[in-house]
């Protein structure tokens, strides 16, 4: 379905075992040697997500990307897996759009999480210029998501992203500002066996 123009969801993009599968991997990857953490961004807040960049990692306190994570505890980012750019290949050319990821944020939202109206702007100057798309994939619990426009007072439409649901916005609609207003419990698949939703998103730097 398209949103907007360069703005296009794919409901349950992902079938059921490869929820599973992705799901799996993201529990493997915020719990691992490299884990997930909760970003205070500049200003001194903190973010309502545990946050996991792979490939390179994003600072929240200078809103740039490093090989370090140098605003909390120096590890490296983890690599980006072969299988998850893949997936975002895969995704974006569904939208007939090209994305060779080198970066992906995994964001864990509790019953709790949110994240507040933005743009994601902090990729190389060349990538958004090109309107290099970000391709979204949700696994758990459904998330209201809000979709506005290059203004932050633009109207903003509101949609539920569902487990195995993808999402890609690329071209003009490359700095739409987004964000989640709430996560809604228990609506994650059974089979997956959690609650709160990963949510992936895929970039290039």
């Amino acid at each position: 379905m398209e949103i907007a123009p360069g703005a296009y969801r794919f409901a349950r993009w992902l079938d059921g075992s490869r929820q599973r599968a992705l799901a799996d991997e993201c529990r493997a990857l915020v719990d691992g040697a490299v884990p997930a953490y909760v970003p205070i961004v500049r200003g001194g807040g903190k973010m309502h997500v545990r946050m996991l960049c792979l490939g390179r990692h994003w600072n929240g306190k200078t809103y740039r990307y490093e090989p370090t994570r140098a605003d909390f505890d120096d590890l490296p980012a983890p690599p980006l897996p072969s299988s998850f750019r893949a997936l975002a290949r895969e995704i974006a050319a569904s939208a007939g759009m090209t994305l060779d990821a080198d970066l992906c944020i995994l964001n864990y939202y509790d019953a709790d999480g949110r994240m507040g109206l933005h743009q994601d702007k902090d990729e190389s100057p060349e990538s958004i210029a090109a309107g290099i798309p970000v391709v979204s994939v949700s696994i758990g619990d459904t998330a209201r998501f809000l979709f506005g426009g290059l203004k932050r007072r633009d109207p903003i439409a509101a949609i539920l992203l569902e487990s195995g649901d993808a999402f890609v916005f690329g071209g003009p609609a490359r700095l739409r500002y987004h964000g989640v207003s709430r996560i809604v419990p228990h609506t994650a698949p059974p089979e997956l066996g959690m609650s709160g939703r990963f949510n992936l998103t895929f970039r290039r730097y």
